[in-house]
């Protein structure tokens, strides 16, 4: 971590854009169902109230596709955000323009103002300097506390460095890079992955930066039926991408040559089709019955990977060990959680990486007893997959430092 933080910053009488990550699901009544991530934006928010100066938030939501919708307004995330800091949040109807910039004309320290959706306007995922530098006119320092978007150089996360004397990592950027550059570069060993998912093709970059670093890699999920398939397993009709099964084989081989334990399920949980009463039953990995589907780990690949990883002291994980919104097939993802919760209990690092796994973690009931859930899934991916974050790499350095 050698990028400027807001502890390095005294932001008293200072305006400040933070670039917060309020990408937050809601239901049909606009009700949050989610808010995990606007609690974690807390801490950098307290910091800079704190030491008496104004914060102007602003976020993405969904994917708006032609300018603004009232399906993807940030008017429930004002709502909770001020229930949450306990103080008045004002609420934007644009991120720019008059009614911004008057609203930030009347702030006094201590007050917040978060801005519309930036994705209401299409100059924000197009990186426009315009846009841009009107958004960073609103302010005088920039914090980025959006992980979950620090793999996409957009103008809200990249753009506006260009119009700031000093650009600085928010307490959760801090965090997540923390953990994740930690466990990356200097691991305790043993040091496992578990990686999962539907396809080789979403993760093989993951798994060849991995490769040279873990001690252990286990893979799950519908990915394991292709390596399944080119060890010449019958896979019945599981998910399989045939033009990814060399590929597997030539993970494999480097694998066997190098000092990487590489495991995968002995059994798995078939059905004929994904649905909450579909009829199951437990099949060998290598012997999967014609016209059925593996849909998640079975009891066995449960205690295979539980006996692997009894003796990690670093584990990342990266996607579900099968179809878990699905009530019948979500017994070995819900299983892994679980595992990692006692491991962390008894002295492992455990870092999940965002997306599905965060939501398995939490239906699992164990979010609060692992050592780190990451708020970015694609964000946290190309981390692993060793790729450098725009996000990330416009921030001011530390060298660059200046006493404010």
């Amino acid at each position: 971590m050698n990028k400027v933080t807001v502890s390095d910053i005294n932001f008293r009488g200072r305006k400040v854009l933070v670039r917060v990550d309020f990408n937050v699901p809601l239901d049909e009544r606009q009700n949050i169902t989610d808010d995990r991530r606007i609690r974690e934006s807390l801490p950098t928010m307290r910091k800079v109230l704190g030491d008496g100066g104004l914060v102007i938030a602003c976020s993405h939501l969904g994917r708006p596709k032609k300018g603004p919708d009232p399906k993807c307004s940030l008017r429930p995330a004002a709502r909770r955000l001020q229930e949450l800091l306990g103080r008045h949040v004002t609420f934007a109807e644009d991120c720019i323009g008059p009614e911004a910039a008057n609203l930030v004309g009347r702030m006094k320290p201590g007050d917040v103002l978060l801005l519309e959706n930036l994705r209401f306007h299409a100059e924000e995922e197009e990186n426009d300097p315009e846009f841009a530098r009107k958004l960073a006119s609103l302010a005088d320092i920039y914090v980025n506390d959006a992980f979950g978007s620090a793999h996409r150089a957009h103008a809200s996360t990249e753009g506006v460095t260009r119009y700031f004397d000093q650009s600085v990592a928010g307490f959760l950027m801090e965090k997540e890079l923390r953990f994740l550059g930690s466990a990356v570069a200097n691991p305790s060993r043993p040091f496992a992955a578990i990686l999962g998912g539907a396809k080789i093709s979403g993760k093989i970059d993951v798994v060849q930066h991995l490769m040279s670093k873990v001690d252990v890699l286990i893979i799950g999920g519908g990915m394991a039926f292709t390596f399944a398939k080119a060890k010449g397993c019958s896979i019945g009709a599981s998910l399989l991408e045939e033009d990814r099964v060399e590929m597997a084989r030539e993970i494999m081989a480097k694998a066997e040559a190098s000092r990487v334990k590489l495991v995968f399920p002995t059994d798995a949980v078939v059905a004929t089709d994904i649905s909450p009463d579909a009829q199951t039953q437990i099949a060998p990995i290598d012997r999967i019955p014609d016209g059925m589907k593996g849909l998640d780990i079975g009891p066995d690949s449960v205690k295979l990977f539980s006996e692997v990883l009894k003796d990690a002291r670093t584990i990342i994980w990266n996607g579900p060990m099968g179809v878990f919104e699905c009530p019948p097939f979500a017994h070995g993802t819900i299983a892994i959680a679980k595992l990692l919760a006692r491991l962390t209990d008894d002295g492992a690092v455990t870092i999940v990486g965002g997306g599905d796994s965060a939501a398995a973690v939490a239906q699992a009931g164990v979010e609060n007893q692992l050592s780190h859930i990451s708020t970015g899934g694609g964000a946290s991916l190309e981390f692993l997959e060793g790729k450098v974050l725009p996000g990330v790499a416009a921030l001011t350095d530390q060298t660059k430092v200046r006493a404010v």
